[in-house]
């Protein structure tokens, strides 16, 4: 007779090949959560399976279209769906325990793709403006505020060509995400984009000297790895895509870094490797990363090979924009209302 073993509960039940796993914890009274009463109709009885999931029948249609909308991973699967055969056992986790859990799956259910965390290979670029704190303390708030939101747009636009999506601002700085929506060569993308955002920076600075006669600098690290990618959010309207893992932590250090080797843009040595037969580097640069131990080799990409036509698609997937900091809203409402007066 298959067993399950539940988690968190720390409870072992022997079960029936007939039942389905929301099944038998009804059954062994186990407080399984299912809010559309076990017909598939939402994700409030899903369970990771931590191991036997060679033991569980496969997913059938109704699963597949829920796990398909929110991403699941192969081991997350619909209590109400899924039965366990044979005479293996199964350990699952419970996902949803409570009622603030509840109340979570509602508004991703409401949410957009990725609402449900995943982990993704990415190409992870940070970006940060070098002096831009001196620059800004010399200047009106109106102007800063108006030198900012002329930055990102310009940014933005370039990033997003590249197939990649903002979705963090940090001050004067930003983290995009390559691979997320548009999953073709995203380190290429990325250092695409990043040659483009320094050269970007000549017509910039060209408008900052004529305003402000300051030019400003910008840093950019790029690395590619493993992230969980996930919409986070205190409601489903102010939810943006993020992502977190160490990718992204070593992304920003290698960005940190041009400080400290005095260049613009490093990359990683995977995204050196994934690019090599493209571009062209100065030099490689051993790095000590705060953080982590021993050093890091890190290359400084000067150049690029040109794309063929066509090689990088157009997108054909609109990818969602992380809503610019409140004050840069606030600024455009103001420059549109102080234009009808």
């Amino acid at each position: 007779m298959p067993q399950l073993y539940y988690l968190p509960d720390d409870r072992h039940v022997e079960i029936e090949e007939t039942d389905t796993i929301l099944t038998s914890s009804l059954y062994a009274g186990i407080p399984h959560a299912h809010v559309c009463g076990g017909s598939a109709r939402c994700s409030t009885c899903r369970v990771w399976i931590l191991d036997g999931l060679e033991h569980c029948t496969p997913r059938n249609d109704a699963e597949a279209v829920l796990a398909r909308r929110l991403c699941f991973e192969p081991t997350m699967r619909l209590a109400c769906q899924t039965q366990v055969v044979g005479e293996g056992q199964v350990t699952v986790r419970r996902l949803v325990v409570d009622a603030e859990d509840m109340s979570l799956v509602e508004q991703q259910m409401a949410g957009q793709r990725n609402a449900i965390g995943e982990e993704q290979s990415l190409a992870v670029l940070f970006a940060d403006l070098r002096g831009f704190t001196p620059f800004s303390e010399a200047l009106p708030a109106y102007d800063v505020i108006y030198v900012l939101n002329r930055y990102f747009s310009r940014m933005g636009q370039i990033i997003e060509r590249y197939g990649g999506i903002i979705n963090n601002y940090m001050g004067d700085g930003l983290m995009a995400l390559f691979g997320w929506n548009h999953p073709d060569r995203p380190a290429e993308r990325a250092v695409r984009a990043a040659l483009e955002m320094q050269a970007a920076m000549a017509s910039f600075n060209a408008y900052l000297e004529m305003l402000y006669h300051r030019p400003l600098q910008i840093g950019i690290g790029i690395h590619y790895g493993s992230a969980v990618v996930g919409a986070v959010g205190a409601s489903p309207q102010s939810q943006q895509i993020t992502a977190i893992g160490d990718a992204v932590n070593l992304a920003s250090r290698i960005e940190a870094a041009n400080k400290v080797t005095g260049t613009n843009l490093l990359v990683s040595e995977v995204v050196y490797e994934m690019v090599r037969s493209l571009v062209t580097v100065s030099q490689p640069y051993r790095v000590a990363i705060p953080g982590k131990s021993g050093e890091y080799l890190l290359y400084e990409v000067t150049d690029i090979a040109p794309e063929e036509p066509g090689a990088i698609a157009p997108l054909t997937v609109p990818l969602p924009v992380a809503p610019l900091p409140l004050r840069l809203r606030l600024f455009r409402w103001l420059k549109h209302w102080l234009g009808k007066r």
